[in-house]
């Protein structure tokens, strides 16, 4: 059986990917794909990230841009490790 991933990342630029398992816990070592072109690769969770949020695919510092999509999502606000969780404390929209 192969393994499914936990981490799904839009395109090769983007610098955040998004959970798609429940219950992922910190030291996971998470199996990522990249849903552009298939490939993969791996990364460890440093935190619990429920669901459907972010984690950072490299170092990221405040005043950087989250990417997903290949599209600008927002202003990191505090600085974030790789494998960090990225949500509302650490990353802000820039629509308003």
């Amino acid at each position: 059986m192969s393994e499914i991933p936990q981490l799904l990342v839009h395109e090769k630029a983007d610098n955040v990917g998004v959970v798609v398992v429940e219950g992922l816990t910190a030291g996971t070592d998470m199996l990522c794909c990249i849903t552009h072109d298939n490939s993969t690769f791996r990364l460890t969770s440093n935190a619990d990230v429920p669901i459907g949020h972010k984690v950072a695919l490299t170092d990221l510092k405040a005043g950087d841009t989250a990417t997903k999509y290949g599209e600008d999502i927002g202003k990191i606000i505090a600085d974030i490790k790789k494998g960090d969780h990225v949500h509302t404390h650490n990353c802000k929209t820039k629509r308003w």
